[in-house]
């Protein structure tokens, strides 16, 4: 078995870039980890540099996942997913990768593979204050740190922080920057968590996404935005429930939605579609007279709608609707 992980391994490694190709300084802090209870698999990253979420993070459902920064290579993150895939642990990965990079000196990388076996590297020549801890199933790491206690305190941060991994992740970071984090501030920040097994749709394999490319307060920022991203996977799981006639779910999931982003009037509009449309008028006018009290606009929309069939050809509720 190892011989074939081998003989899999030397048309990777003989693909990396030559080593005195031009590198990308992102100088950051991040983490990697596996969910124990659900099998995900994530990273997170802040950095002093513009779309650290371009280069730092990789992940795929089911195989791993890669953070790859200081003077980064992104290689390191194709070519270690590729490596996990044919069966190799992160460990064994990252040292073969590290064999062939004459510049690994001044990388840091972390990895963590399906299995949760997490593993790190650190260059000698990383700038300081840099480092990592490898805990069960995650990885943090730092370069050009304010403090040398930052990716400690990530550590603590994410083994007590409640919640999915996406919240554990967020923690760390947060945790970071109090502990005083890029000694040169802040700028963007990323988070990509894939499921733990795929399932064939990788459309819906990738559970968060979300890049902060340039902004003031990136961790702020990628907070509200995995919070709309919940609401927006609430929205589609309450018009699943719909599809299947399964009214008491799904106006849980429309509910649970519209209290984690109340401002967004859009969803509230195509709840009361989703129910109009399925003969649940009483409970759908409402919220159309919400919507177009904060928005009016939504109201030009209505005939439109049942113009391609997304609401009933009903005059008399069509009327009802836009009397609201």
């Amino acid at each position: 078995m190892r011989a074939l992980l081998l003989a899999l391994s030397l048309p990777l490694l003989a693909s990396q870039p030559d080593p005195a190709a031009p590198r990308r300084p992102i100088h950051t802090y991040s983490i990697v980890a596996r969910d124990p209870v659900t099998g995900d698999l994530g990273v997170a990253v802040q950095s002093h540099w513009f779309s650290v979420g371009a280069s730092v993070p990789w992940a795929e459902p089911g195989v791993g996942a890669v953070a790859t920064q200081s003077f980064t290579d992104p290689s390191y993150g194709t070519l270690g997913l590729a490596l996990m895939k044919a069966g190799q642990p992160a460990p064994e990965a990252l040292k073969a990768l590290l064999a062939a990079d004459g510049d690994r000196e001044v990388r840091q990388v972390a990895m963590v593979d399906a299995q949760g076996r997490a593993t790190a590297h650190t260059g000698a020549k990383c700038i300081q204050a840099a480092g990592h801890e490898v805990g069960e199933g995650f990885t943090v790491e730092a370069n050009l740190m304010d403090k040398a206690t930052v990716w400690p305190a990530m550590a603590r941060a994410f083994r007590a922080a409640p919640g999915d991994l996406a919240d554990r992740l967020l923690a760390a970071l947060r945790a970071a920057q109090a502990e005083g984090g890029d000694i040169r501030g802040q700028q963007s920040a990323a988070i990509l968590v894939v499921k733990g097994k795929p399932s064939g749709q990788p459309w819906n394999d990738r559970l968060f996404d979300l890049r902060v490319e340039d902004h003031p307060d990136p961790l702020k920022e990628l907070g509200r935005l995995i919070q709309l991203r919940r609401a927006y996977r609430l929205m589609d799981e309450g018009d699943g429930f719909v599809t299947a006639a399964k009214w008491p779910e799904a106006k849980a999931a429309y509910a649970a939605a519209a209290r984690l982003a109340p401002g967004i009037w859009e969803m509230p509009f195509w709840q009361a579609v989703a129910l109009a449309s399925s003969g649940q008028r009483d409970e759908a006018l409402p919220l159309f007279k919400r919507v177009f009290a904060a928005e009016p606009f939504w109201k030009r929309l209505v005939p439109r709608l049942a113009e391609v069939d997304q609401l009933p050809k009903d005059p008399a509720l069509l009327k009802a609707i836009e009397a609201q």
